[in-house]
Formats: C-alpha cells, sequence, structure tokens
C-alpha cells in the first residue's frame, strides 16, 4: 500500500514503513496528482480535503493529527466511502499549559490577582475540560458556554452566551470552526458580542482565527472592550493582519497546541487508527525516546514570593511564552515555518520542583497542576 504523509508530523517516519510505501510532502503541497495511486493520507491542518483533491484518487482513508477537521470535506469522504479521523484530545494538555502561561502573564501585565476572578469557557471538550481544571487550581471562578453539551446534558452546568460576555473577567475561546448551522462558529465573535463585554475583560482565542471577526476585534481593542486579547489564532493564517498583531497583547503563530507531548499524542493516534482500518499488526504504537528538555529538576525558594510568582517561575520554566511572543513579532511572515521548527516544548508532568519555604497550599497547587514535587 502507499501512504502520502504531510513531512512535518512528528515522529512519524519509521512508524509505517515496514508495512507500506510512504511518501512525505509538506503539507501544502500535497496535491490530487501526488494522491492517485495512494490508499491512505496523513495530514496536518495546512492541507484542505476536498472534492478537488480527492475525486478520482484511490484514497480510502484521512488521518489528521489534529483535534480540528475543518480542514476535511468530511460530508464528501462519507459520500465516497472514504474514512476520516482526526486525534480529539491529543494536544488539549498543551493548551492547557498555553492558556495557564498566557492567564499569569495577563495577570501580571493587569496587577491583579487570578483567583476569584471569572473565566468564561466557550467550548467544554476536551480542551476547555483541560482549561477549566487548570482554572479551578488557580482559584477562579468558571462559568461554562457549550450549547451542543448542553442539548444532550441539561443547562444546569453551562450558562448562555450572554451572561458570559456580562459576567466573565476573561474569555476563552475552544470550539471548532462550524462554517453553518445550529452552532456555527464563523464570526461567532462580532461587534456586538464584543461590545457586551464587562469592562476591563480580556480575550482568548486559541480555537480558530475565523471564530473572531478581525475588523471587529482590531475595532473592539481600540475602543477598549475587551481591555485586551491573546490570540494563537489568525484569519487567513499564514498572512495574518500586522494591525492586529500590533494591538494584541499576546500574539503566537498557532502553536498552543504544540508542545512535544501533544504532538506525540496526535501521531501516535492517528497511526493507530490507520493501523486498525487496513488490519496492520502494529497496535498501541507510540513514539519512542521522546527528547528530554536540558533540564527537568525547577527549584524555587519561596521566601518573600506571592503564590502567584511561584506559580510564573515554575510554568514559564516549562514553557518559554515570551519567545514566541517575540518570534512572531519580529519576523510575522515566517509564520509556517515557526510552526515547523518549533522548539522542544514538554508538559508539566515532565518536571519535578523542589520547593525551599513553600506552604501547604503551593505544594498542593502546584502537585494538582501536574507538576512532580520532590521531598
Amino acid at each position: 500500500m502507499k501512504i502520502v504523509a504531510d513531512n512535518n508530523i512528528p515522529f512519524l517516519q519509521g512508524a509505517l514503513e515496514p508495512f507500506a510505501e510512504v511518501v512525505y510532502i509538506p503539507g501544502s503541497e500535497i496535491s490530487r496528482d501526488v494522491l492517485i495511486d495512494a490508499d491512505a493520507l496523513l495530514i496536518r491542518t495546512r492541507t484542505k480535503c476536498n472534492e478537488a483533491m480527492l475525486n478520482g484518487t484511490n484514497v480510502k482513508f484521512i488521518g489528521t493529527a489534529t483535534i480540528g477537521f475543518d480542514h476535511i470535506d468530511t460530508e464528501y469522504c462519507e459520500k465516497n466511502k472514504i474514512k476520516w479521523t482526526n486525534a480529539p484530545g491529543c494536544n488539549s494538555s498543551s493548551v492547557q499549559q498555553y492558556i495557564t502561561a498566557a492567564l499569569l502573564k495577563v495577570s501580571l501585565k493587569s496587577k491583579s490577582c487570578l483567583k476569584d476572578k471569572t473565566l468564561g469557557i466557550i467550548g467544554a471538550g476536551n480542551v476547555g475540560t483541560k482549561v477549566q481544571k487548570i482554572a479551578e487550581v488557580l482559584g477562579m471562578n468558571i462559568l461554562l458556554n457549550d450549547p451542543p453539551r448542553a442539548r444532550l446534558e441539561g443547562d444546569v452546568d453551562f450558562t448562555s452566551l450572554k451572561t458570559i460576555l456580562k459576567e466573565s473577567d476573561i474569555i476563552t475561546v475552544h470550539v471548532p470552526l462550524n462554517m453553518k448551522g445550529e452552532d456555527c462558529t464563523y464570526h461567532l465573535f462580532n461587534d456586538e458580542l464584543f461590545r457586551q463585554m464587562k469592562n476591563g475583560a480580556w480575550f482568548f482565542n486559541t480555537s480558530r482565527g475565523e471564530v473572531a471577526d478581525t475588523a471587529a476585534l482590531k475595532k473592539a481593542l481600540e475602543a477598549g472592550k475587551p481591555a485586551g486579547a491573546v490570540l494563537d489564532v489568525w484569519e487567513n493564517e499564514p498572512r495574518i493582519d500586522l494591525e492586529l498583531l500590533d494591538k494584541a497583547f499576546i500574539t503566537t503563530p498557532h502553536i498552543a497546541g504544540y508542545s512535544t507531548d501533544g504532538k506525540a499524542n496526535g501521531t501516535s493516534m492517528v497511526v493507530n487508527y490507520l493501523a486498525a482500518y487496513f488490519n496492520l499488526p502494529l497496535k498501541n504504537w507510540y513514539p519512542e525516546n521522546i527528547p528530554e528538555p536540558q533540564s527537568t529538576e525547577i527549584e524555587i525558594d519561596c521566601k518573600f514570593k506571592s503564590d502567584e510568582d511561584i506559580l510564573r517561575e515554575a510554568v514559564f520554566t516549562t514553557y518559554r511564552l515570551n519567545e514566541d511572543i517575540t518570534r512572531l513579532r519580529i519576523i510575522p511572515s515566517d509564520f509556517e515555518r515557526q510552526r515547523a521548527y518549533y522548539p522542544l516544548r514538554r508538559e508539566f508532568p515532565s518536571y519535578t520542583i523542589t520547593l525551599k519555604r513553600m506552604t501547604n497550599e503551593i505544594h498542593k497547587t502546584l502537585s494538582d497542576m501536574g507538576f512532580k514535587i520532590s521531598g
């Protein structure tokens, strides 16, 4: 069999070669011509799988090593008996790490404490649920909005979008991009919704750029409502709006889910789905020898430090958010390259923290965040 794969899917090379011919191509360069005799296609978000790409090819299986799948025409695939799959939840802990770092950076900028602030989470799937958990550990109040889940489970745990806008100090969006239908999220955040936000509230978007209307968001930021924005995703990627880049506080090149752990999870999921579909003798495959940071040991002296200062020291050691911001601001045209050559980032459980003169409360908080605590 023949498999065409995005050459930026990490840890993939060597996994399927014992069973198939594997052709590696940059995701944006995968075309119908190279798929004519391919049995399977493994991709990330930059390959648009639609009728023009797939019609007349031999493709029977498409796997995207990402949570999102709006780049796949699922209706066409289902009508033409092409099995497709994504990797739900693969990088949810990575986005959780990104949001934690962003929350701590925003609280420093705002000179306010996260504890008892209200976080409105729009979209309570795999990622939104992880964000909810970390926010609870940080002592924040949580409001959830997820219409599909509310219809299935009832309204008890969910609130209206109107209430989220009115009461949240920070709103973070974790929804799929739906272009139409009852749960349409395309330009969900427009002039009207930004006007309804609470004074001083912040807007985070790590889902899809098209969830927020760029023109509306620029105008809203100029008016101070929202007070600031954290943006990892953009309309028209990789050709991002430079005015919006300048106006937002935290700006990164769609890498919130790019921890090394998240990448390994996504690749593992699609490889195992493909193996099961084609009945290959490969089960429970997971990449070996995932690289470690130069040091996984963190020492923090807690004396004269607030709890949030301690948390910042721990979190920013695991994830150098400022470096991602700086790279994009210096060379925004390098958006795709910054994604393709993203540096090693491991999640909280990879690190062991030694705390000096700690309180029981900070010990518990860091442990609940996933860090190993020495002693």
